[in-house]
């Protein structure tokens, strides 16, 4: 394998909204340098990164896919992404060890949500960006309203470099805004063109678009700008040499048209990233933790080794595969690495660059490159390895909350340590997956980023783990409190011959505020119960809380006093207080205006324009608040409150609501009384349970 130098690497993620055609356009990188004799497809399965079965089944990107090439002298680490908001954490772990980004936009439909959300965390993470406008072969392709939306939505460096010259059917002419030239590619999908100057109409648009373009590098550094003002114009040494710096600060932002089933407009865009992309040497340094959690700088030339794992993912007859990049140093067959996040050492194995399945093996791998290796013990997602005597940790990534909560059932009994155990190893493959075991309601519960997520997460289970279940509405935590004060004087006794048991017990209760919890106070005088008889009675009503009355729920925001209670000098004990303050606090508990609470979550859409009345319908029908309004990057906001119970599969309805272009997110609040015909409900679906759960004991 040939070596490279960092500077003549070149890193960056494929992102964008789903359907935009990023992994078309992955396969012609691979086919215009040569890697593949022709295009795969999609439909066919028959792509390079999309190799997995389940992605193979639904036609879509699951997995950031790795591949490399090399053109005009330059290695490209290419990171495919998937598009659908499902699989976010995948782009977000690419965008995180890349240096720049290749944003996909669809030719007719525009930028979308999916394209809002890469372009966030791009920025976030400081990246440069080129915008590559694809499927402009499509009917009704638009180039020019899709940039002006471009242009609206991220300012005016959003540059056109290329212009398409007969967009729609057929397309494969390209206005080269940079060489003043007419490109026409070959329609074989090989990539391959002819140029030939421009002329007529097409020399005054591209001379003004070369103008325009010249002002904006000028524009973006302090001496360029003097010589622009002293000459009038820039040599084109000066243009070329200022487009690497300009792009580097987001002075520009270019924008290339493409049309990746038939492989037009990609070889262009190949050497513009060739020529003017950032490489590992633009961001020489990354910022991470030291023992101490003091702030620590890892720099590209350090010698000492340092790589973040940015992706987990086992691969059947392999094993866990881990997906790195070097920040410093040189990662070497059998070297042992600190990985410092879990305190463990441990040893690289096999060392691979990777072409979708296909491996390469390698030796070493050098700073600022990107690759794999296989079977590290205790390393994850997020992890950072390092030389014993560097211990650093990078940065990790701030992966978004699960918004879609399913409950999982298994269809037999003894394969509960099998499911423990695939459960653990998916969530440290995949960050955006958690799961529970809710000891409360005796359920396992999976949360994922959306329906498909979760189908996902379930094949894999099932197939790696060999384990059957099914996947249900999990239950909801309510909660029972009271409304009015209340009280009862219960005795408890019982005489079975020997020793008996006898227990008085008087006791007020009262609601606290929403929040406040369970407060067991004693204000008891005089000697008619022995002090030593309080904690029973506390454990007795705490178990009583515990339990429920109405429906089987916790019992909040309740005061209780106990106040005053008999005992018998030889049949008071523990138990028998225990028993008596359970049943009293039941009795002044079904005394005192007894309610249910339901959680209260807040909801906070992003949503199209055109799609805020189907979203606002929707949650006045599921009791949902509004709580307000605001407009975010081409889309509005909403932030509303609706119960926990109304949100089961809502990302599901979302997308559906909106046409995939709607994304949310959720979490808890507060608690609020749920309305009487609800409670109804729920107190008679609890009591038809425990009656069956008694039928089968």
């Amino acid at each position: 394998m040939k070596e490279y130098s960092s500077g003549d690497i070149r890193n960056f993620a494929i992102v964008g909204h789903a359907t935009s055609g990023k992994t078309m356009l992955s396969e012609c990188f691979l086919a215009c340098s040569g890697v593949i004799g022709r295009l795969g497809s999609v439909a066919h399965g028959s792509t390079v990164s999309d190799y997995h079965e389940a992605e193979n089944k639904r036609k879509i990107s699951i997995h950031a896919s790795l591949l490399h090439t090399e053109w005009l002298g330059k290695k490209f680490n290419l990171l495919d992404t998937p598009g659908y908001q499902d699989f976010i954490s995948e782009a977000l772990g690419a965008l995180r060890v890349c240096d720049f980004a290749l944003v996909v936009v669809h030719g007719v439909d525009g930028p979308g949500l999916g394209t809002e959300q890469v372009w966030k965390y791009a920025t976030q993470f400081e990246l440069p960006k080129v915008i590559a406008i694809n499927m402009v072969d499509k009917e009704h392709a638009d180039f020019d309203r899709v940039l002006a939306l471009l242009r609206e939505r991220y300012g005016p460096k959003v540059f056109p470099m290329a212009i398409p010259l007969d967009q729609g059917v057929g397309f494969h002419k390209v206005l080269d805004v940079m060489r003043n030239e007419i490109i026409t590619y070959t329609q074989d999908g090989t990539g391959r063109y002819g140029e030939t100057p421009a002329s007529g109409e097409w020399a005054d648009k591209v001379r003004t678009l070369h103008e325009q373009l010249v002002e904006i590098i000028a524009e973006s550094d302090d001496s360029l700008l003097e010589k622009f003002f002293e000459q009038g114009n820039l040599s084109e040494a000066e243009l070329r040499s200022g487009v690497h710096a300009a792009f580097q600060k987001a002075g520009i932002i270019p924008v290339f048209c493409t049309a990746a089933e038939s492989n037009i407009g990609v070889a262009r865009l190949m050497d513009f990233i060739a020529k003017y992309g950032s490489s590992p040497v633009d961001r020489q340094k990354v910022t991470g933790l030291d023992g101490n959690d003091d702030p620590v700088n890892v720099a590209l030339a350090d010698p000492d080794t340092v790589l973040y794992v940015f992706k987990t993912l086992n691969e059947a007859h392999i094993g866990e595969v881990s997906f790195f990049r070097v920040y410093s140093g040189t990662v070497r067959f059998g070297q042992d690495l600190l990985n410092a996040d879990r305190n463990v050492t441990e040893r690289i194995g096999q060392l691979s660059f990777l072409n979708g399945k296909t491996r390469e093996a390698v030796n070493t791998i050098a700073a600022g490159d990107i690759g794999v290796t296989v079977k590290l013990k205790d390393t994850h997602t997020g992890n950072t390895l390092c030389a014993s005597g560097r211990n650093v940790r990078l940065p990790k990534v701030a992966f978004p909350r699960p918004n879609l909560h399913v409950a999982l059932q298994l269809k037999s009994k003894g394969e509960e340590d099998k499911v423990a155990q695939g459960l653990a190893a998916l969530a440290n493959e995949d960050p955006t997956f958690h799961y529970m075991v809710d000891g409360e309601l005796h359920q396992t519960v999976l949360s994922g980023q959306g329906e498909l997520h979760l189908q996902v997460i379930s094949e894999r289970l099932k197939t790696r783990y060999k384990v059957d279940f099914e996947l249900a509405a999990p239950k909801i935590r309510f909660r029972e409190t009271i409304k009015s004060r209340g009280e009862s004087k219960y005795r408890h006794k019982k005489q079975t011959g020997g020793a008996g048991q006898f227990a008085e017990v008087w006791m007020r209760i009262e609601p606290l505020a929403r929040g406040s919890g369970v407060d067991f106070t004693e204000s008891l005088v005089g000697q008619n119960v022995d002090r030593t008889f309080v904690p029973s009675v506390e454990k007795g009503v705490n178990a009583a809380c515990t339990e429920g009355i109405l429906a089987g729920y916790r019992v909040v925001d309740v005061k209780i006093d106990f106040y005053d209670g008999k005992m018998h000098p030889v049949d008071s004990k523990d138990i028998a207080f225990q028993i008596a303050g359970k049943e009293a606090f039941r009795e002044a508990f079904q005394g005192a205006r007894p309610c249910l609470l339901e959680p209260i979550h807040t909801v906070e859409i992003k949503v199209p324009d055109d799609g805020m009345g189907n979203v606002i319908g929707d949650l006045s029908s599921r009791r949902g608040k509004i709580l307000g309004m605001d407009s975010e990057g081409g889309f509005q906001v909403i932030k509303a409150q609706v119960p926990a119970m109304e949100l089961y599969q809502y990302s599901t309805v979302l997308r559906s609501l909106t046409g995939g272009r709607a994304a949310h997110t959720e979490e808890f609040d507060h608690y609020e009384e749920m309305p009487k015909e609800l409670e109804a409900r729920v107190i008679a679906e609890a009591k038809k349970a425990r009656e069956e759960q008694a039928a089968h004991a």
